[in-house]
């Protein structure tokens, strides 16, 4: 599978989701099912630095989600 269809079914699975919108990077795995953990963890930092996802931290925990949806979009609404 190449890098721009891998990025597909993550955005599209993603948004599949009902309820939940912040994963751990193992929950991207099952995602790519074709690729080892190091290439989606790589594809999900390149998709982090094009500004299709984003980091969400709770200063223990690192969770990874669409950018603008969750909990991190929550956050930028109290201003």
């Amino acid at each position: 599978m190449d890098k721009e269809t891998a990025k597909k079914a993550i955005v599209e699975k993603l948004q599949q989701k009902k309820g939940k919108t912040m994963f751990y990077l193992k929950d991207f795995y099952p995602m790519v099912p074709d690729e080892k953990p190091r290439v989606v963890n790589n594809i999900v930092n390149e998709m982090v630095r094009e500004g299709i996802l984003e980091y969400w931290s709770s200063g223990s925990t690192t969770l990874i989600g669409l950018k603008g949806m969750g909990q991190q979009a929550a956050g930028k609404d109290k201003d």
